[in-house]
């Protein structure tokens, strides 16, 4: 039996705070599709497992997060979750600490997402980045 969305997820939260990049592209389904609208300069769209890893890779060098405040909902749709939690971050080599809310919709067939929505503060991220 497949994992339900839930654990996918949960699965999901745990190996971004646990920065497990090598791994984490096998929760996504060959042909994911996943949308970041709020990034910045602009909206993106990432599909397929090579353009994930991709990804994935721009992240290893980011900031440690914990993840706080997580609730999940389920929705009439079986596959799908929405899902909201805090993340605490802290900036490499600083002390500065900031918290950034996000909020993903997911869809989940087989065990794998398919496709995913995540409304993340990328303006606040930014915002630290570029000080």
């Amino acid at each position: 039996m497949s994992d339900s969305p839930r654990a996918v997820f949960e699965k999901l939260l745990t190996g971004m705070v646990n920065r497990d990049f090598d791994n984490l592209w096998q929760l996504y389904a060959p042909d994911i599709v996943l949308e970041h609208p709020f990034a910045v300069p602009g909206p993106t769209v990432t599909r397929g497992r090579e353009g994930l890893r991709r990804l994935l890779d721009e992240l290893r060098d980011w900031f440690d997060m914990t993840a706080n405040n997580v609730v999940i909902h389920e929705t009439a749709d079986p596959e799908v979750i929405v899902a909201e939690w805090d993340y605490e971050t802290r900036v490499p080599g600083t002390d500065e600490q900031f918290t950034t809310a996000n909020v993903i919709v997911m869809r989940v067939r087989d065990g794998q997402i398919v496709e995913s929505r995540d409304y993340h503060n990328h303006a606040a991220l930014a915002q630290i980045i570029t000080g």
